[in-house]
């Protein structure tokens, strides 16, 4: 996996009430990834930019929703999302903008 390939795969942290509560439970930080992007592919990602141990990764594709203006049905594009568990004692802060 070269490096360039690696800096396109995180696309931005999935911040939000059940993110948070993952993180906190289960020591994992949930990403919004590339929709092509695969499990190693992730962990190295998340290893090269946050400089932190992965312990594994799961992903779940998200799909968009349907949408209504007027009387024509539209539909939201679908999403990937990555669950990243970190070894114990690794935190991800993104307040701070890097590794803790």
């Amino acid at each position: 996996m070269n490096q360039q390939r690696l800096m396109q795969v995180l696309l931005a942290p999935q911040i939000s009430e059940k993110a948070t509560y993952v993180a906190d439970k289960n020591e994992q930080v949930i990403f919004r990834v590339a929709s092509d992007a695969t499990k190693p592919e992730v962990k190295a990602a998340v290893e090269l930019l946050f400089k932190v141990s992965v312990e594994s990764v799961q992903i779940a594709n998200v799909k968009g929703k349907q949408k209504r203006v007027g009387r024509h049905m539209g539909s939201r594009k679908g999403w990937k999302k990555a669950y990243v568990c970190l070894k114990p004692g690794q935190e991800i802060n993104f307040v701070d903008g890097g590794a803790a």
